[in-house]
């Protein structure tokens, strides 16, 4: 197996204002099938934020990666904020906390409203920066253009500080289709770029999710000064983040947490004035990344969780939902060989006996 990188604690990059979108780790003893109530090994959830504010990154917490609307109820949603947020502030790490409408029954404009309203509460309470992130209910709801407008600018005039807004493509969940009114990327993008126009004092930035390189730099340069592109390509990642002579993303990133290390040392070369460096560093974890994130997209969530149990962050490959079963013993065998390319899996040993006590159990591969 490959030698890995091995990086020690360091300051947060300079150059770029950097997340990782952080898993949360199930209780194994729990009951965490489908349809069940979360429940967390609240320590082991909580060390791994830990480690991603060591390597200098931020967190974000209670997004898509956390398994928000894949089994994260908001009770244990709620829960996480509220100990992340007392976590971060011990630490003086930084935080954003995804701010959403998953406890809501029955749709109707005004509960959207609401519910975006009571978790917003919450994320400020923690001291957390808020992300509004996209909602099924809005998607199911909205009638058009004008409803998204309203909505948000509704909740931005009422956050406490600059938010940042979330585009989630329908590959990350198809129940976001057509979200900002319109199932054409171009239309979407103008009801986009309206919404910000209006409130750009208001808004840190957007994290855009689509899968589509070119369409993310045409976006990032229509914005207003100030208002920052969260990359959340996980394909494409590298390049943007790197940028051109017109600019770059910032990032907010689910791949960022199985390859925090090399992330961050990636993130130090490019402080340091050394792209070659950075490219060097990210350019193994490509493939492992198009392939954590590969059709069904919406699934990486188990990869991510099976990284970090090779990688020693926690003792069981047990998910909230039971998602554990969601990818297939070929997928995980070539993410596990991928990792490995990558330098990502910083005990090689560990890994390789995890890997074999895993094949054993799920395929009777005992050699």
């Amino acid at each position: 197996m490959r030698e890995p990188l091995v990086l020690r604690a360091g300051p947060a990059p300079v150059s770029r204002v950097v997340y990782a979108a952080a898993h949360v780790v199930a209780d194994p003893g729990a009951e965490n099938a489908p349809g069940a109530p979360a429940a967390l090994d609240w320590d082991a959830t909580l060390a791994f934020r830990h480690h991603l504010w060591s390597l200098g990154l931020g967190v974000a917490d209670a997004m898509d990666t956390a398994q928000r609307g894949m089994g994260l109820d908001w009770a244990a949603t709620r829960e996480l904020i509220t100990r992340s947020g007392a976590e971060a502030r011990a630490v003086g790490g930084r935080l954003a906390c995804g701010v959403g409408t998953d406890q809501l029954a029955v749709h109707s404009l005004s509960g959207v409203v609401a519910a975006y309203e009571e978790q917003l509460a919450v994320v400020e309470q923690a001291g957390a920066q808020p992300i509004l992130m996209a909602s099924r209910a809005l998607a199911a709801t909205a009638r058009g253009p004008e409803d998204y407008l309203a909505v948000y600018g509704k909740l931005i005039g009422q956050s406490a500080q600059p938010v940042v807004l979330h585009w989630l493509g329908e590959m990350f969940d198809p129940a976001l289709a057509g979200y900002w009114g319109s199932a054409d990327l171009d239309t979407a993008t103008g009801t986009v770029l309206t919404l910000i126009g209006e409130h750009a004092d208001r808004i840190d930035g957007i994290k855009v999710s689509l899968l589509d390189a070119d369409r993310e730099v045409a976006l990032r340069r229509a914005l207003p000064s100030g208002v920052r592109l969260y990359t959340g390509d996980d394909f494409n990642y590298p390049e943007l983040i790197r940028g051109d002579e017109l600019g770059h993303s910032d990032a907010l990133l689910g791949v960022f947490d199985p390859i925090a290390e090399v992330a961050a040392a990636a993130l130090r070369a490019l402080d340091a004035g050394d792209p070659a460096g950075y490219d060097a560093l990210l350019a193994p974890t490509l493939p492992l990344a198009r392939h954590l994130f590969g059709a069904p997209t919406y699934h990486y969530k188990t990869g991510i969780v099976f990284l970090a149990w090779l990688a020693g962050h926690q003792e069981h490959f047990t998910m909230v939902a039971g998602a554990q079963s969601a990818r297939s013993v070929p997928h995980l065998v070539e993410l596990f060989r991928l990792a490995d390319d990558a330098g990502v899996l910083p005990d090689p040993e560990l890994a390789a006996r995890r890997m074999r006590q895993y094949l054993a159990v799920a395929a009777g591969v005992t050699a």
